[in-house]
């Protein structure tokens, strides 16, 4: 019995996992014997302020081994620019250290420099043991009230200090700190001998295992800020929702009254001039513009939509918890993979119901329409870590599984769901007929152009979202963790509500001006909530945040400029089912000669 091509499209990624690097979980339960080594791996170090801008942890001229190992990592870890490796600090299960030194090390004056700098940006550094992350920063600087960094002076940590809590024959907390007394001035461009320590206390706790993940959510969940957080998006949501309510109020009230009209001029004179929006009924279901294109945007909006309700459904039941490295990047990965035969499927289904003929030409445009701006940008960004020599540059090993998924999983689904697509052979619903010639479209006032309305599409749903966007900015891009999943899906939400409402009611006043080409005016404003976001993106990074450097600038802007656009098309999908289903609905209820 032949398998079917889901399963082995999964059987395909699962392969292809593996040859990332391997499984994240060592199959290990956690569980420890007294004196039992204990994996401990220093992953990297990098600016505070910069997350993408990361480095590998022995970039630095710490106590490093004669012979390097790392730690064999998932797709989506590499993806994150983790690089685990062995760390030089021995931390066996419940054994106390006392300034025990890692190593006498002379550092060279390029050594000192190199340290000098990390310190001045900021560094810290990042490790997991039993999993469980720790960070610590490398240095500080002392500016003693001057205001001139050349009269600052700097200092490197050399002496670490593990806390660390147990409880039975489990890890259930580490933190680290350093000793403010052991420090190494690093000033001046001199040589200098320095001994690196470290100490490890340990420290009973009856906080059971299965809670030791709950301190790094902690902060979001704290009741202050929660309550905050809560109030903020009710105070939000309920703005929003009452004043869609009240546009709604008046758009139903106008049908109303404009189909008593109708039904009046029926009635009343058969040869009565029409007007309004029942004038150009014989226009308004006219195919559009560049349909290969449109109906490519569709399904690939669709995907999108397909792929956002996953993660949610994953994010929901827990999957992402904090420190699940690389969980998210392996979800999108595999799940972009799989849904792209829904693309295929809603892009040439709705191509053959536009009478478009050439159904290759459309499917080829549909796997390029997302994945070609983002391998652009890929490759652009990715070659910017690799000269900066930042972890953020993907291996070859990790780019060519990358586009084995898309050649053997991603393509195959797509052609597939195309040829499925083509073949439902489904007519487009339309209740009224097209006339042969077009109209001509009456002159317009400027607010009523598709600029004007799409930036006043836009700022209705923007409004919804922009608190939470903070939030989700803050994580992303900075330190802080998000674990308030279910605040995030009612955003999410309300979001599709007010975007699908905003573009019907947009859509209406259009044709009320015998303005008939709604189509593509309908995608544009329902996914013009994508440039808002964007505009969101140039206010977070200069008045919120301390980005800084080429670098880091890059990939901020980026990767939010393929996030917005994916924004723009999910949305601009679902404003345009909206209008559509309203256009059909108005225009069944009305005589259509």
């Amino acid at each position: 019995m032949a398998a079917s091509p889901a399963a082995a499209a999964a059987l395909l990624i699962l392969f292809a996992l593996g040859a990332a690097g391997g499984v994240a979980a060592d199959g290990s339960d956690h569980r420890y014997k007294m004196y039992e080594p204990v994996p401990l791996y220093a992953n990297k170090v990098g600016p505070f302020h910069n997350p993408s801008e990361t480095y590998r942890y022995f970039d630095l001229p710490f106590c490093s081994p004669e012979k390097v190992k790392e730690k064999s990592e998932a797709l989506g870890e590499v993806l994150n620019g983790d690089r685990l490796v062995d760390a030089p600090y021995k931390l066996d299960f419940r054994s106390e250290v006392e300034s025990k030194a890692v190593c006498s090390k002379k550092l060279t004056k390029e050594d000192v420099v190199k340290f000098r700098n990390a310190v001045a940006k900021d560094y810290y550094f990042q490790m997991y043991y039993d999993d469980l992350p720790l960070w610590g920063f490398i240095g500080k600087v002392e500016k003693g009230g001057k205001a001139d960094p050349s009269e600052w002076k700097y200092y490197l940590y050399r002496h670490i200090i593990f806390d660390i809590l147990y409880n039975n024959d489990r890890v259930i907390e580490i933190n680290v700190h350093t000793d403010q007394s052991a420090l190494v001035d690093l000033t001046e461009d001199k040589e200098t001998n320095v001994d690196f320590l470290y100490s490890v206390k340990w420290k009973e706790t009856p906080t059971p295992f299965e809670k030791r993940m709950e301190k790094y959510s902690s902060s979001s969940n704290m009741p202050h800020h929660l309550e905050v957080h809560w109030f903020s998006i009710i105070n939000s949501c309920v703005t929003v929702l009452l004043l869609t309510g009240f546009l709604a109020t008046i758009l139903m009230r106008v049908l109303k009254n404009d189909f008593v009209k109708y039904a009046h001029d029926e009635e009343a004179a058969d040869d009565q001039e029409e007007s309004g929006w029942k004038y150009i009924h014989g226009d308004v279901f006219r195919f559009p513009k560049n349909k290969s294109l449109f109906s490519a945007a569709l399904g690939t909006g669709t995907q999108l939509f397909a792929l956002t309700t996953f993660i949610f459904l994953l994010a929901l039941v827990g999957v992402f918890y904090p420190y699940n490295r690389g969980a998210l990047f392996t979800a999108l990965v595999v799940i972009y993979a799989l849904t792209s035969g829904i693309a295929g499927y809603v892009a040439t289904s709705f191509y053959s119901q536009l009478e478009g003929t050439n159904w290759v030409r459309n499917l080829l445009l549909t796997g390029c329409l997302f994945c070609g701006p983002l391998l652009l940008t890929f490759c652009f960004l990715n070659t910017v870590a690799i000269a900066y020599s930042a972890t953020a540059a993907l291996p070859f090993g990790t780019i060519c599984v990358i586009v084995l998924i898309w050649t053997l999983v991603t393509f195959p689904l797509l052609v597939l769901g195309g040829i499925a697509g083509k073949n439902s052979k489904s007519e487009f619903q339309a209740p009224c007929r097209t006339t042969k010639y077009p109209r001509e479209i009456p002159p317009l006032p400027w607010y009523r152009r598709t600029i004007p309305q799409m930036a006043m599409a836009g700022f209705l749903p923007f409004s919804a979202i922009y608190i939470e966007l903070y939030y989700i900015f803050a994580s992303v891009w900075g330190h802080r963790i998000y674990t308030i999943y279910s605040i995030l899906f009612i955003v999410f939400i309300i979001l599709l509500i007010v975007t699908a409402f905003i573009t019907v009611a947009l859509t209406y006043f259009q044709l009320a001006a015998e303005d008939h080409e709604w189509w593509w005016r309908s995608f544009l404003c329902g996914g013009s909530t994508g440039f808002f976001v964007y505009g969101y993106c140039l206010y977070y990074y200069y008045a919120r945040s301390d980005m800084s450097g080429f670098m880091q600038t890059s990939f901020f802007f980026g990767y939010m400029a393929c996030i917005c656009y994916a924004f723009f098309l999910m949305l601009g999908m679902v404003g345009f089912r909206a209008a559509l289903f309203f256009v059909r609905h108005i225009y069944k209820s009305i005589k259509c000669e």
